[in-house]
């Protein structure tokens, strides 16, 4: 029933596979901010997403289970995988709410906000895929994580921008801009979320090096 083998690489395996439906998800969304007219197409494939990655937790919690021992911390690895799961919920969340809303056009700097997710989501592959030896790549972990948290620092500046923006055009126009302002104030707190939740995995990461490496 136990799995005693510490060089057991599945829990670092799953949670690579996690982190592509992450990125993955990430690329599904910029394409509907920039082109809204693939909202719907895009719909089903990051369902679909969400549904393997909800199977890849159910992996995990499964053989953390049944693990005597295991290459992290018990809580460490649930709560990677909780960590990466709610990613791909948020990512769907806000296709879910762009859908809902008939929000149309993104506002002028929404698609930076979508690349940098996508950056940061690919710099998290590139962080997973070396986990299964901290020691080693320690220095490679770290670099990729300092590099979700610069894009987060962007992101958080555009964010503002473009919300002042909003608020800016529906004082000038307020009998027509108020419900674009409401429509894409909430999906640019959204993708605010999601950046900041890119760097709560990187800095998951960074405590990872700082306590095994």
């Amino acid at each position: 029933m136990f799995n005693f083998s510490r060089k057991d690489t599945e829990f670092f395996d799953l949670f690579v596979e996690n982190a592509k439906y992450f990125h993955l998800g990430a690329v599904l969304l910029d394409d509907v901010i920039k082109d809204p007219n693939k909202a719907l197409e895009r719909i089903d494939e990051i369902l679909g997403l969400e549904s393997k990655a909800d199977e890849v937790n159910e992996r995990i919690m499964e053989k953390l289970n049944l693990s005597f021992i295991t290459p992290l911390d018990r809580e460490d690895i649930y709560m990677i995988a909780r960590e990466l799961d709610n990613g791909v919920d948020l990512l769907q969340g806000t296709l879910q709410r762009i859908i809902m809303s008939r929000a149309g056009h993104a506002t002028h700097k929404c698609p930076m906000l979508t690349n940098w997710i996508v950056e940061s989501t690919n710099e998290l592959v590139k962080a997973f895929k070396l986990l299964s030896d901290i020691k080693k790549n320690q220095r490679e972990i770290l670099d990729a994580c300092a590099k979700v948290r610069e894009y987060e620092s962007k992101a958080d500046m555009v964010y503002r921008e473009e919300v002042g923006i909003l608020y800016d055009d529906a004082t000038r126009d307020p009998a027509n801009r108020t419900i674009h302002l409401i429509k894409w104030k909430n999906i640019l707190e959204d993708l605010e979320d999601t950046q900041d939740h890119c760097n709560k995995l990187g800095n998951i990461l960074r405590g990872g090096v700082m306590k095994y490496a």
